[in-house]
């Protein structure tokens, strides 16, 4: 996807697992001006914290027996965010409030944010960024975007 130029008036999706930030350029290339739209956090503890079972069993024909992996909920919670995340751009697209977006969240949660969009959606994507920025207050999210 193209670089990432922050002309006035472009949306970034700033997001990871647990917190997302719609944020709009009220400046201009040289200095963006980034406000903050909409904010969403999940609280997610890790997986052991949210329940732990023992593995299950599989048995086979042949009298073996396996384990089956753990379930990941810290993941599940992650995905189901994303998702409700994905499903609020989708709408703020439709809605006619967005007319460029950028996606900046780590490879991982890109990847599972990038299927739920709409069509509508990719049309006006104009840039993708695999960094975790979601954390970071504002003002270091244009600068660290500024210096890219």
């Amino acid at each position: 996807m193209a670089d990432l130029l922050l002309l006035h008036g472009i949306w970034l999706a700033v997001c990871d697992g647990q917190r997302a930030l719609l944020l709009e350029n009220q400046g201009d290339r040289v200095y963006p001006k980034l406000e903050t739209r909409q904010t969403f956090r999940q609280d997610n503890p890790l997986s052991h914290e949210q329940g732990s079972a023992p593995p299950g069993r599989a048995f086979a024909s042949s009298g073996r027996r396996s384990s089956t992996q753990e379930n990941d909920f810290h993941g599940q919670q992650a995905a189901q965010f994303l998702a409700k995340f994905a499903d609020v751009i989708n709408r703020e697209v439709q809605a006619g409030r967005i007319g460029s977006l950028a996606l900046i969240a780590p490879a991982k949660a890109l990847g599972q944010l990038r299927p739920r969009l709409s069509e509508q959606v990719h049309k006006i994507l104009v840039a993708e960024l695999a960094r975790d920025y979601v954390k970071m207050p504002v003002h270091e999210i244009e600068r660290a975007l500024s210096e890219a």
